[in-house]
Parts: C-alpha cells; structure tokens; sequence
C-alpha cells in the first residue's frame, strides 16, 4: 500500500509539474509576445518619427531648393540686363543676304493616305474541316466577297483622298514657290536700290537688322520710328526703351521653415537705377553698333539714337514718349570704340557725350537729339501698333494667318476652298511618323465665347474625314462645357491669347483689339496643346503624396485659404486618376458656368471656392469660404470623374474607402464625412453636397447618384452646357 501511494503521488506530482512547465511556458510566451508587441510598437513609432521627420526634412529641401533657384533666376535676370550690350556685340552682323528665303519646301508626306488598303486572302476564308457541305463553303464564299468589297471601296476612297490632298500639296507648293521667288528677288533688287540712297528703302533695310537681332530680351519692346537724312548720311532713330519694371525688385529668396513660407530681400532702390541707367545706355549703344555692323553699302556717316518709355508725363500726368537717353555717334568715333569692353553709361555719357537721365525711375527726361519727323524724308515707323488687329482681318486673309502659323511650326497647311469644305478651314499634316497626321482646322472670328456646339460639330467633321485631329482656333474663348466635351477626344481648342502668343512665337504678328488683349474669353480658358484641361484637381490614386506637400495638417503660405474659409480634403483608395470638381448651385442648377470649379477653372468669379494644394495624405483639395457664397447659392456639389485621359478604359470600381476631411483654415480637422463607393460602370459621382439650411446653417448630405457617361453627362444634369 505504501509503494502504491508512493506512485500515486508520484505520478500527481509529476502531472503537477507538467503542468507547472505548460503554465511557464504559456506565461513566457504571452510575456514574450507582450515584449515583441511592445517592440514593434516602438519601432513603428520610430518609423513613424523617422518618416515624418524624413517628409519634413524633404518638404523643407524642396522649399529651399525652390528659393534657391529663384534666386538663381533673379541673378540671371540681372547678369542678362548688365550683359546685353556685350552679348550683341558678340552677335553676327546682319546682311541682306539673310533676308533671303531657301526654295527648299517640305516634301508631300501624305502620312497614312500612302499606305494602301490590305486586300482580304481568300485562303483565310475556307470553311472548317468539318464544314465540307455546301452551306458552309457559301459561306465563306460570301464572308470573303464581302470584305474584298469593302476593302476595294476603302481602297478606293483612299486613293481619291490621296489624290486630291496631292493636288492641294502642289497648288500649296507652286503658290509658295512663286512667293519665295518674288521675295528673294526683291532682296536682290534691294542692293541697287540701297546703293541709290533711297530714303525708305533705307529704313526699311535697318529695321529690318534692328527686328533680326536675337540679343534683345523678349519682354522688352520692340518699336521704332526712323527717317533717313540722304544729303548728311544720317540715320535718325526713335527707339523704345524698356520700363523700371525689367529690374527684379527683389534681389534674394530664403526659405524661413519657422514661418514656412519665402522671404524676400528687397534689392535696394539705388541698386535698381544703377542697373536701369546701365541697360539704357547699353540699349542705345547696342542699337548705334547694330546700325554701323549692318551697313554693308556704305549708307551711314551717322547715327542718331533718341531711347523712349511709353509712359506718363509726371509734369503733365498725360501718356507721352519721354526720352531717357540720347546720343548722336559719328562713324569716326564708332570705330574707335571698343563696345564689348566699355562702361556703357560712361561711354555713352563722356566718350560720346550722349544724354542720360539722372533719374530714369522717376521719368526725368533729357533733351533729344535730331528727331526722325525732323528729317526731310517720310518717317516710316515698326513695332507692336502695327500688328494686324485679328478682329478686324479679312476672313479669308485670317484662315491664311493660321494657316501660316502651323507652316511656321513645321507642318504642311493649306486653306480649304471657300465653297464646300465641310466646316474646314484649313488643313494641315505633321510629318511626324509617330504623333503626326493630318489635322482639321477650324477658325472663329469671335468676340463673344465660342459655345460647345461649334466644338461638337469640329469633333464630327473630325470623325467624318478620317483625320488624327482637330484644332479650334477663336479670337475670343471657350467655356467649361467645350473644355469638359474635349477632354479624352482628339481635340485642341486655342484661344485668343494664346494665338497671339503663338503667332509671336512664330515670328508673325496679331493683336486682339486696340488693347491687344482677349475679349469674350478669359485666360483662366485656356487649354495646352493636348486638348485637355489644365491640372488642377486632378488627382492620381496610385500616388502617393508629393514630397513637396506641406506637413499634415497644414498648407503652404502661399497657397493658404483665407482664413474664412473651409478645407475639403478627399481621399480615397484604388488605383484610377480622378478629377475632383466643385458646382456652387442653386437647387439643382450651377449659378453659371464661372461656378463651375474644374481642372481649367481653379476659382469662382468671387473667390468663395478655389482649389488648393492637398495636404495630410488628401489626394484633391478645395477651399470654401460658405458665409461668403452667393445669397442665392443654397448648395456646394462635389464631384469626381475618372479622368479619360490617364485611365480611358476605367470606371469607379476602384473608388473606394471614400472620405471628405472637413477642416478650418489652420488645418484643424473638424469632422470626417464618408461618400459612397464607386460603381461598376460608372465613370462620374455625385460625392455629396453642402447644403444651406433656413437658419443658414450648412449640412453635408451624402450623394451616390453615378454616371456612364462620365464628367460630361454629370455636369449636364447641373445646367452646364456641353451640347
């Protein structure tokens, strides 16, 4: 009995151990666990640290960096002013010879026309194995004859396309050919002119040296009035001189990360005239040695310069040409000048004994020297006043301007026949091989807004002749709803400024009015080349925040709402590139196209919405100032569109864990709000909507309602014209 009890309590206490060790290592594990939790909540807290550190740390080198090459630019700017006369005279003289245009025209390059249609094989076409009857054999029969038909018809088609753009290539060819020709021979008979003295031609000639210089900076003028004195062998020259504006008023940029945001240093206003009375006298040294170097007939024993600002008179308040600087330079002393080496003021000012204001800044004129109108001869004046005002152009001479304009960038233009163009204009070819081919162009002497249908209708004719392209061009703009229509489509719409802008690229000429500015049209209208709008809401999903954005929670000074003023930040997960677009409405209609915040329109008319850099992981973000709204605006709508041009095939599948981050001005977060998820085969959401309440009050209503046809049908709903 002993030794049995004593192998009962030895197997108890052997159980008991067991479970003694189970219990230690059940404890050890759930201590060591504990432990490795603990780790790895120290090391992502670490991680984290270290991150936003990191984020800080690359948020505040890109703002450094950006005052850095802002300083950078602002020195270049200056060591371009104070280097202008010594960069001309490194420039090579000009030469009538130069006025001379090659006869050498840009081959016919008919693109995909050249390319003939594949005829069916009729070996393509027989039935399968176990298709040997007579049905199946017809069948193929009548497959095979029905495509050979057609594509002998495209065949065909293609050739008569071919041809008559062939036709339209030589017309085009000879017509410019003779214009070359007629040109360059009446440069050769410029010489026998020039060697006779002829006052105009002369002027002519040494307008012509003045324009071809490529040394002067491109915001400074370019306007001149001459005369020609045959009997003293004098030139006599009004010339435009730069404003006090050219100088940078700022001369640094630092990075200040407590205030986060640039400070700049002043550049001292002494600084500033000292540079200013530099530059002009540069200007009118530069254009004396322009005249001599160009004087390859041996026209001049004289130059005189009269340098002018277009500005008010502080004597009398009223606009006038006011002289700054002046010089009379014989040949004698020109050539004992050694330009690219002088003190331009002291130059100008002793060795020349030129005239020069004291006080350029403050439009302190000096007395003129000879004046063109006092010259015997006809004065003959260039400059931006002689720019053919677009409105005011014939129609069929403005289609040739534009026409002119695509040859100037390197592709093939023609106009259309008046008569049975098929709302053509003007069509050109881009040789490129991989992005080129032929290009409809349409032009609209407008001087109100170019509404969306003429848009649409340019997209048909697009459609209807078969090319890569179609190009709208207006003297005036183009509202949301075109810029909206366009979007993923094969289409550019240019407007009036830009085709002023680009007619100067070219070297051609236009203005809009007497202003010279746009008129029916804004610039916050405009669109790149690409046919889409400009960024600014447009958000990819698959990216991660810029590691230029600013720190959670906050937004750069410059781009700070106002302190009034609520931020909607959106967020989402998924892989597809959105626009985020806000409509400031009355009910269910927008108060007008202008409150209509898109990708091309970053701001309301009055400022109470406008897009603003996402911070805090939001990928979009827009301000809103709601006490400021309209009266009449009892709602602000916000909307996202799967962008087409980034994700054409995608719907909003995608979209998901949806948020509007709700904040004050600071960054503070007051509320989070929850959207719906996308849909399959939607490709636009009505996100959710502030709406006002009778006590004026705003509360956020969540939406859902989806769209297949993308932005343009969800802003139709809203009113906005896109038919």
């Amino acid at each position: 009995m002993t030794r049995r009890s004593d192998g009962l309590i030895g197997v108890w206490a052997e159980a008991q151990r067991q479970h003694q060790r189970r219990e230690d290592a059940r404890r050890r594990a759930t201590e060591q666990q504990q432990r490795d939790q603990q780790r790895a909540q120290r090391t992502a807290e670490r991680d984290a640290a270290r991150t936003h550190r990191e984020q800080q740390a690359a948020y505040r080198q890109s703002r450094e960096a950006d005052a850095r090459r802002r300083t950078d630019e602002l020195d270049a700017r200056v060591d371009e002013l104070t280097g202008l006369l010594a960069a001309g005279c490194r420039a090579p003289a000009f030469r009538a010879g130069s006025m001379t245009l090659s006869e050498q025209l840009e081959p016919f390059s008919p693109g995909a026309l050249a390319v003939p249609i594949p005829m069916p094989n009729q070996a393509n076409y027989q039935p399968a194995q176990s298709g040997w009857g007579g049905n199946a054999q017809q069948e193929a029969r009548a497959r095979f004859e029905r495509d050979w038909y057609t594509a002998q018809a495209a065949e065909a088609q293609r050739v008569q396309q071919l041809e008559a753009y062939r036709r339209q290539y030589q017309q085009w060819a000879d017509a410019r050919l003779a214009d070359i020709r007629r040109h360059n021979a009446g440069v050769r008979d410029l010489g026998a002119t020039l060697r006779g003295g002829d006052p105009e031609a002369v002027v002519q000639y040494f307008s012509a040296a003045l324009y071809a210089s490529s040394v002067w900076p491109q915001d400074f003028p370019r306007q001149v009035a001459a005369a020609y004195d045959r009997g003293a062998r004098e030139l006599v020259l009004d010339w435009q001189l730069p404003g006090f504006d050219i100088v940078p008023e700022t001369k640094s940029v630092r990075y200040m990360p407590s205030a986060d945001q640039d400070k700049e240093t002043a550049r001292p206003v002494t600084q500033r005239r000292v540079v200013y009375r530099d530059v002009l006298a540069q200007s009118v040294l530069l254009v004396v040695r322009d005249m001599f170097a160009a004087d390859e007939f041996g026209l001049l024993d004289a130059v005189v310069v009269n340098g002018f600002v277009d500005d008010h008179d502080p004597a009398t308040g009223r606009q006038a040409k006011l002289v700054l600087a002046s010089a009379t330079v014989q040949r004698s002393a020109y050539e004992r000048l050694n330009l690219a080496q002088v003190s331009a003021v002291e130059c100008l000012s002793e060795a020349l004994q030129g005239q020069l204001s004291a006080k350029p800044d403050q439009r302190a004129s000096v007395r003129a020297a000879r004046r063109p109108s006092e010259v015997g001869s006809s004065v003959v004046s260039h400059g931006d006043d002689d720019a053919p005002d677009l409105f005011e152009m014939d129609p069929i001479a403005f289609e040739q301007l534009v026409a002119e304009l695509f040859r100037a960038r390197g592709l093939q233009a023609l106009t259309t026949v008046r008569s049975g163009d098929g709302g053509v204009d003007v069509e050109a070819h881009d040789p490129d091989p991989l992005s080129g081919g032929r290009i409809i162009v349409q032009v609209k002497r407008y001087r109100h807004t170019v509404p969306p249908t003429a848009v649409r209708d340019l997209y048909g004719t697009v459609h209807d002749v078969g090319a890569n392209k179609g190009v709208l061009v207006t003297t005036s703009g183009f509202g949301p709803g075109s810029y909206t229509f366009v979007r993923g489509k094969p289409l550019t719409l240019v407007n009036g400024t830009e085709l002023v802008e680009l007619l100067q690229q070219a070297g051609l000429s236009g203005r809009l009015g007497e202003g010279g500015g746009t008129r029916g049209g804004s610039g916050r209208g405009s669109a790149p080349s690409s046919g889409a709008g400009v960024p600014g809401q447009r958000a990819d999903a698959a990216s991660s925040p810029s590691a230029n954005a600013a720190p959670a929670g906050t937004l750069p000074a410059s781009a700070a709402p106002a302190a009034d003023a609520n931020v909607l930040g959106m967020s989402w997960s998924g892989g597809v590139a959105l626009d985020v677009c806000t409509l400031v409405c009355e009910g269910e209609r927008v108060l007008s196209d202008d409150y209509f915040v898109f990708f091309n329109n970053n701001t309301t008319p009055d400022g109470t919405v406008r897009t603003v850099p996402a911070s805090g992981g939001d990928k979009a973000a827009v301000a809103v100032r709601f006490d400021a709204l309209p009266a009449r605006a009892d709602r602000v709508v916000l909307v996202a569109a799967i962008d087409p041009d980034v994700n054409p095939n995608a719907d909003l599948t995608g979209f998901t864990d949806a948020c509007i981050r709700l904040s004050d001005a600071r960054g503070t977060v007051l509320d989070e709000l929850d959207v719906s998820d996308g849909r399959p085969g939607e490709t636009a959401l009505v996100l959710g909507s502030f709406r006002r309440r009778a006590n004026g009050d705003w509360k956020f209503v969540v939406g859902g309602q989806g769209y297949r046809g993308g932005l343009e049908e969800l802003v139709t709903r809203f009113g906005i014209d896109v038919a």
